[in-house]
């Protein structure tokens, strides 16, 4: 039988011999035991200076070992879910718009079902891709069409590739396990908080597009799906540039949140949507270190980079921290010219000397919603070009902490140096925010510094903005998972269901299922 043994905990000061360990906890031989597995490890930092390691493991034992089902700590595991493939069995090939992880899992799901899918990708390769953000990062020259936010693996790419999710889906084991498959390390199938790295990204990516490729799918890179139009008899003719035709029955569009054309392109040829709230804020930085010993105490040299967590709820907003990205980097992310977006990027190893985090107001439709449902693009919109108005070119709006919270401009850096690649203008950041972030910003600071301390170090780093931590704008969908426009699926974050890599990657996952295995 296979059971789960809970709750056993060791110091972080040496790598533990848990088989030997559990052996002793539950007197058990050596021998009795196969197929030793750990299904998550955690720091525990609750009671500092007692850090412990957290460990949940799996184990074949005996079927006569009924008596170890006595103590708290062991469970029967339940089995996995299995995952059913069924053979396609329609006459014309799906069609997947976006090669992010919704459009990758979906297109994966299908390409194992035999159904020799074709993908639609505006951007490049993650090859040729990597090389058009560099020249990006280096000399500001920016590709509209392939960049930090569209090209082959979507934004998440370049980003800490956090595989956490408060999605709470029996396909979470089968996504990170298959991310483990495709070039991660194994450790992302167990850690409380994985991660893979940007720069273990590319080789993940590269991985599920060769599987994909060598079960009939086609990619066409570079290609930007336009539209379609739906016959009487329900297919869908697909149109993209440079030009293309392709006829479906289903079409699964993972455009991405940052796809505003198609959003506006789709929302033209009829397709229903909703403004959604989002949120809007700046990345704060601080030094490693300094998060290290905030988490860890003086268990921290024996720990790897420590990250954080956190919300504060005022009477009219919420604040939180997103996408925190330990020993990382502030990135350019802009894929619109003019404009100033910035996101977290950390690789696999986070060895950089600065931590950063999106710290992030919540922005209601009622803020934005005027005529349309896409007023919240707009909205993103304007903001993105006044921050880049501030510098001129691609430098990005900041200021430090203590002269933020005294609503005063620091004239330069202190013991604190910006990561973000292109600088940043000192400037009031009222002039690139909303109010109403600014000040809900101002007032949440100081009650995180209570939960953290040290959060508000003088010399820390706030660099505009943060813009598209989701998408303002929900495309509808029925429960059969499509549009009202029978044969299209929306999935991920482009179209309003999802919010990072893993809930992307599970929403194009069920969908993919849902069209295969219709009820």
């Amino acid at each position: 039988m296979r059971i789960k043994v809970t709750n056993i905990r060791t110091p972080v000061t040496a790598q533990p011999d848990l088989r030997a360990k559990v052996c002793r906890m539950l007197r058990l031989d050596p021998s009795e035991i196969s197929d030793f597995r750990i299904l998550r490890q955690a720091v525990d930092a609750r009671k500092k200076p007692n850090v412990f390691y957290d460990y949940q493991i799996s184990m074949e034992v005996p079927d006569g070992r009924q008596d170890l089902l006595q103590s708290a700590q062991v469970s029967l595991l339940p089995e996995a879910v299995p995952m059913h493939y069924l053979t396609w069995s329609y006459p014309h090939r799906p069609v997947v718009v976006g090669f992010g992880p919704a459009g990758m899992f979906a297109t994966l799901y299908l390409a194992r079902c035999h159904a020799r899918p074709i993908i639609l990708e505006r951007g490049q390769k993650i090859e040729e891709r990597k090389k058009s953000v560099a020249r990006f990062l280096k000399e500001k020259i920016l590709d509209p069409e392939s960049n930090v936010q569209f090209g082959e693996g979507g934004a998440g790419t370049f980003s800490d590739g956090k595989l956490t999710t408060n999605v709470h889906s029996e396909h979470n084991a089968f996504v990170l396990r298959e991310f483990f498959l495709h070039g991660a390390d194994e450790d992302v199938t167990y850690l409380q908080n994985p991660h893979v790295g940007t720069d273990y990204l590319e080789e993940v990516v590269r991985n599920i597009r060769l599987e994909i490729e060598s079960l009939g799918g086609e990619f066409h890179f570079n290609t930007c799906f336009t539209g379609f139009h739906q016959e009487e008899n329900g297919v869908l003719h697909i149109t993209g540039k440079p030009e293309i035709h392709f006829q479906t029955q289903h079409l699964f569009l993972g455009i991405g949140h940052s796809a505003r054309d198609t959003i506006r392109s789709l929302y033209g040829q009829g397709l229903a949507m909703e403004a959604k709230g989002f949120s809007m804020g700046v990345r704060i930085e601080h030094p490693q270190k300094l998060i290290n010993k905030m988490q860890y105490g003086d268990a921290a040299r024996f720990l790897p980079p420590a990250s954080y967590k956190g919300v504060v709820h005022l009477p009219e907003r919420s604040v939180y921290t997103f996408c925190m990205c330990p020993g990382g980097t502030v990135m350019a992310s802009t894929n619109d010219p003019e404009t100033i977006v910035t996101n977290g990027m950390s690789e696999h190893s986070r060895d950089k000397v600065n931590a950063n985090s999106a710290l992030l107001v919540t922005v209601r439709p009622e803020d934005f919603l005027h005529d349309s449902p896409l007023d919240g693009l707009a909205y993103q919109e304007f903001y993105e070009r006044k921050a880049f108005q501030i510098g001129g070119d691609y430098r990005a709006p900041g200021n430090l902490m203590k002269e933020f919270l005294q609503k005063t401009i620091a004239s330069e850096v202190r013991s604190i140096h910006p990561s973000y690649p292109h600088g940043i203008v000192f400037c009031d950041l009222q002039r690139c925010l909303p109010d109403f972030v600014v000040d809900s910003l101002r007032d949440a600071l100081p009650l995180f510094d209570k939960k953290m301390h040290g959060f508000t170090h003088p010399d820390a780093v706030l660099t505009g903005i943060e813009s598209r931590s989701s998408s303002p704008v929900r495309i509808l969908r029925e429960s059969d998972r499509m549009c009202q426009t029978k044969g299209i699926y929306p999935i991920g974050e482009g179209a309003g269901y999802a919010g990072g890599i893993m809930s992307a990657a599970i929403d194009g996952l069920k969908s993919a299922i849902a069209a295969v295995n219709p009820r």
